[in-house]
This record gives C-alpha cells, sequence and structure tokens, in this order.
C-alpha cells in the first residue's frame, strides 16, 4: 500500500520529517524517500531500497543534507518516490499512495502526445510520475489533480511541495485512502496515519475529504478544491493495515479490532481453554474475542520484532513462506495439551496460516479454533492492491471456486454471502486444506457496525464486490 508524511514549519523540519515518515513503515518495505526544499531554494532527495534494511538505518547518516522547513517523505510498496518535476507550473516535488490499473493505457496516451518517462521502476513505467505528468497537463496545480482524478482507475492521494515552500496536499477522489492534518505551535504535518503525531507534538486537526485539495504553510490551511460527496475508504485498513494506535474518520484502529472480536466472543460455541491473537494484526481482536467470551488470553504466539518484516511483501513465494514463519514463534509451554482459540486478521493465499497451524500441532495444542476478523476475501482489490497477488486465482476462495464450479468466477455473489449453501462449503473446504479444528470468519455487517461508518461510506469490494469508480 504505502503511506506519507508531510511537514511545513518555521524552523527545520527534518527531525520531524524523518520520524514522521518511520511511523509509516509498516505500510510498506519495498522503497522509501525522503525530499525538503533546502535552504538555497533547490530540492534535496534521497531514494532508498528497504528490501534488505529499515528506513532509518538508510537515511540516518545523511539527514544534515536536509535542509529547510518543508519536507515529503513516503514508503512505498511499489515505485521509486519522490519525483521532482520542473514544469510551466512551476518546481514540484511529488509523492503519493497509488493503485493505477490503467497505467499501460495512460501511458500510451502520453507517448503518443510526445511526452516521455524517464524514472521506471524496474524496468515499469513508474506511476509517481505518471500522476505528475498528468498534473503538468492542467493549466493550474488544481486543474492538474483533476485531471488525475479523471484519468486514472484504482486510487491516488498525493502530497506536492512546491518551490514556494508549501505543501498542496490531494485525498484519492473516493478518499480510499486517508490524509489526516496535524497540527503544533509553528508547524503543520500531513500524514496517512495519525501514530505519526504524538511523540513529535501535533495534533489532530481533521481528515480531508474525499478529493479534497488543500495547500498547507506553517500558519494556514487553505482549501482548494471542496470535498466529493461520495467516500470510499478502504475498509482493509482497519482488518489489516493500520497501527492500532492509529485513527481514519475518527475511527480507532483498535478499537475496531476489539469490538470486531468481542462481538464474535459472545455468540461463540467452542469449549477452549484460552484465546491467542496472532501478531501483529489478530492482537487487538482476540483481547476482544476474549473478552467476549470470557476466557483469558494467553500469548500463545510471539512476533520476533527486530529483523522481520511484513510477510508478504516479498516478491517471492518461497521467500514470503520462510519470513512466516520465521517471524513467529510458538511458546510451546503454553500450547501443549490445550485447546485453543486463535484470531487473525483475514486469509489471503492462505500458505501462511496453514504453515502457522501445522506449527501448533507440532507443539502439542489439542485443538485449533480460527476466527477471521473480516469475511472471506473473494473479489480481488483494483482499488488498493494490499496483496501482491498478480491474479484472483492466488486467493484461496477463488481456488476453491474454480475446483467447485469449474470456473473461478462462477456464483461469486453466492460464496460471498455468509450462510448460503456455497459460503459454507468453502470455508468448511477452506478449514480441511489448512487443518483446523473449526473455522470462523466475521460477516460483513459486524465488520461495518465495529468501523461504525455507513456502508456506503467504506470500501467493501474485496467481500462483496461492491464498490464504484
Amino acid at each position: 500500500m504505502g503511506g506519507f508524511f508531510g511537514t511545513v514549519s518555521m524552523k527545520p523540519c527534518i527531525n520531524d520529517l524523518f520520524y514522521g515518515t518511520d511511523y509509516h513503515t509498516h505500510l510498506g518495505t519495498r522503497r522509501a524517500g525522503l525530499v525538503t526544499l533546502g535552504d538555497d531554494g533547490e530540492f534535496k532527495r534521497s531514494i532508498h531500497n528497504l528490501e534488505n534494511a529499515y528506513f532509518r538505518s538508510k537515511f540516518e547518516d545523511e539527514l544534515d543534507k536536509f535542509t529547510g522547513n518543508a519536507g515529503l517523505g513516503v514508503i512505498s510498496d511499489n515505485d521509486a518516490q519522490p519525483i521532482v518535476i520542473n514544469s510551466h507550473l512551476g518546481r514540484f516535488a511529488i509523492v503519493t499512495v497509488a493503485h493505477i490499473t490503467n497505467v499501460a493505457e495512460l501511458e500510451s496516451k502520453l507517448l503518443s502526445h510526445h511526452q516521455h518517462f524517464s524514472e521506471l521502476s524496474s524496468g515499469q513505467t513508474n506511476p509517481t510520475e505518471l500522476v505528475a505528468l498528468l498534473i503538468v497537463q492542467g493549466d493550474t496545480l488544481v486543474e492538474g489533480i483533476e485531471n488525475v482524478f479523471r484519468a486514472i482507475k484504482g486510487s491516488c492521494s498525493m502530497l506536492l511541495l512546491t518551490d514556494d515552500g508549501s505543501i498542496i496536499a490531494a485525498r484519492d477522489k473516493l478518499g480510499r485512502t486517508p490524509i489526516i492534518i496535524g497540527r503544533k505551535e509553528g508547524a503543520v504535518a500531513l500524514a496517512s496515519e495519525t501514530t505519526s503525531f504524538p511523540n513529535l507534538g501535533y495534533s489532530y486537526e481533521r481528515d480531508l475529504g474525499p478529493g479534497e485539495i488543500v495547500r498547507v504553510t506553517p500558519s494556514r490551511i487553505e482549501q482548494l478544491r471542496r470535498p466529493n460527496d461520495k467516500m470510499q475508504i478502504c475498509s482493509f485498513l482497519w482488518v489489516y493495515y493500520g497501527f492500532p494506535t492509529s485513527s481514519y474518520e475518527g475511527v480507532n484502529v483498535e478499537k475496531v479490532r476489539f469490538a470486531c472480536g468481542e462481538t464474535m466472543g459472545r455468540c461463540e460455541d467452542a469449549d477452549v481453554d484460552s484465546v491467542c491473537g496472532i501478531p501483529d494484526s489478530g492482537v487487538g481482536m482476540a483481547y476482544g474475542y476474549a473478552a467476549g467470551m470470557r476466557r483469558p488470553y494467553m500469548r500463545a504466539i510471539s512476533k520476533y520484532t527486530p529483523t522481520w518484516p511484513r510477510s508478504f511483501t516479498p516478491s517471492n513465494q518461497e521467500r514470503r513462506n520462510l519470513v512466516a514463519k520465521m517471524k513467529l514463534i510458538p511458546n510451546e509451554a503454553i500450547l501443549k495439551g490445550q485447546r485453543m482459540l486463535f484470531c487473525d486478521d483475514s486469509i489471503v493465499r492462505g500458505t501462511q496460516l496453514r504453515d502457522n497451524v501445522r506449527m501448533l500441532f507440532d507443539c502439542g495444542v489439542r485443538e485449533a479454533h480460527v476466527r477471521i476478523s473480516c469475511p472471506p476475501l473473494v473479489y480481488g482489490c483494483r482499488y488498493i492492491g494490499f496483496t501482491s497477488s498478480r491474479s484472483d486465482l492466488e486467493l484461496i476462495t477463488r481456488r476453491i471456486i474454480k475446483e467447485e464450479e469449474g470456473d473461478k468466477d462462477s456464483r461469486l455473489e453466492a460464496y460471498a454471502t455468509a450462510g448460503t449453501p456455497q459460503y459454507d462449503r468453502m470455508v468448511e473446504i477452506i478449514r480441511r486444506k489448512l487443518g483446523l479444528t473449526t473455522l470462523r470468519f466475521n460477516t460483513l455487517d459486524n465488520l461495518v457496525k465495529a468501523i461504525g461508518l455507513p456502508k456506503c461510506s467504506i470500501c467493501t469490494h474485496c467481500f462483496d464486490g461492491s464498490s464504484f469508480f
């Protein structure tokens, strides 16, 4: 997915920029970049590969070169950013959180109009450069950003650092990804995660609305475009991506996960000894589940955090499997002979959970009941790209549908609807494939209720196929 942090200040910004960006590293592990508008009026930029190291270790030794009072930082799961552009609209640096599904179409159109691309990422067109080229087709930056909103399929939120030292922030036209404003004396920040605010002294100001554009200086937040009426913020932010202390649209991540678990726990009929969350994003749900069914929470699995990043990020499946195994350490002293209920955020391919379950039984657990905080992922994401899946067949649900129906796209609505014969059969097949004692998923109604926003304001496409461009 990715995340960004920008700040404009009355004094040098690099410390806030560095640590504010670092608080977004749970959102991506491939690329990171920083840019400031230096005291000499020039952009100072650096981009590093994060696949073999951490953000702080890559940038710490070069921080002194980032002079100036305004800057942008980005963590990306795909393209190298920031991009610096010199155009008829002036010079600006840009970072994006984007998933653009019609890159090839837009690239062809721009090339036919004698545009060129210079920032290739792994031999492919850099989506952030594509966004920048779409912007400079406009007569103003606002007109150019609106051109992006009209042209792309998928989603795109962005921050632009202009050569006058201000930041222009534009949230995705349907608000699929967030931009949140924080403020402290003499400085304003714009971030994907409110987690980046407290320790840097920023207080939450407000969320940008879908499609809203603002210009930010240390003393002023100027609205350049009003927000759109419709919103489709990604529900998976609360299920998986979000850090527990973050909030989107005023709704805290950990509270949502706890509520999902508590609601399911109240209805639980499995007789278990204790509840355990699969770190990290299953822990909040498990606390709620233990409270709901009045069973003790036991930390039977711990995550070894110093060296192991997110598991689904590496492009190589074998490496993903290895990382998933190595980062979670079972506590045999707690597991042996116990009937355990485990909570996890989601099942994508099923590989990681299958290996975890095998590990649990090797440690002597008697029963392994698994509860998932969201409904089954039946539809591939067209808007955020929260997995590295290239095909819907990488989803365990679609593979089962193909096995059962002969066509991966057959009767999807029936398989996605809780309580239908197709849904029940699919869940049972997943349970058998993963070697679980029992398996249950949260319902869409429960998830929406836990988030607390109107269903029409939340993107639930991956669960029920309901969304719109």
